[in-house]
């Protein structure tokens, strides 16, 4: 069975994080960061090792690595209960974060939904990155150079996913309003799928008691 989901997807600054917390603490919805995930990893196990490997280096991980560690980890969530996959849809924020992942994924998500969420005004975006980078304790990322090459890494690298979903899924939201009104906008697109998701589980439960009682 593959796993209803919904993308997450912006430039960084578009407040993907924040939206996808919001959106989790919705009963239905279940968050997966891909960030949350790589900094609970326990560094004695062999996952663990093998992201130290890349990562004390400074290196990127290997896509195949990336997913499988997702994998893994969501396979977990599930076996302990944390995400029931029946009655929940992921919210995916920081994956796929390029064409190969994406197709790594394709056996795996079935996505339902892409939400874009746009920024039209540059200095805003970059204005939030400095506001994040200050409020973490990451003075190296507030550099408008750091802020800069992120941009053009997202512009050429991930922004291209968005070819490999079905342009009738994706919804394009502007990001540089409230947070209030984007998740609002975000609310208004999720309700139906939600409702549609509800409605084929009943189906599927309904059908598993007609087998079983024939």
């Amino acid at each position: 069975m593959r796993f209803k989901s919904i993308l997450l997807f912006g430039a960084p600054g578009s407040g993907k994080g924040t939206q996808g917390k919001i959106l989790g603490s919705i009963p239905g919805f279940y968050h997966s960061a891909t960030g949350d995930i790589f900094r609970s990893l326990d560094l004695q196990s062999e996952m663990g090792r093998i992201f130290w490997e890349y990562a004390g280096k400074g290196k990127l991980v290997p896509d195949e690595i990336t997913i499988k560690l997702w994998k893994q980890y969501i396979k977990g969530m599930e076996m302990i209960n944390q995400f029931h996959p029946d009655s929940e849809i992921l919210v995916l924020d920081g994956i796929p974060r390029n064409i190969k992942q994406a197709e790594l994924l394709d056996d795996t998500i079935d996505v339902v939904k892409v939400i874009h969420l746009i920024c039209s005004d540059l200095n805003k975006m970059v204005e939030r990155l400095r506001r994040r980078a200050l409020r973490e304790n990451r003075f190296d990322d507030a550099s408008d150079e750091v802020i800069r090459r992120r941009l053009e890494t997202y512009d050429r690298v991930t922004k291209p996913v968005l070819d490999h979903y079905p342009p009738d899924r994706i919804v394009h939201v502007e990001a540089t309003m409230s947070q209030i009104r984007v998740l609002r906008n975000l609310v208004e697109f999720l309700v139906p799928l939600k409702e549609e998701h509800d409605h084929q589980r009943e189906q599927a439960v309904a059908a598993r008691e007609s087998v079983k009682n024939h």
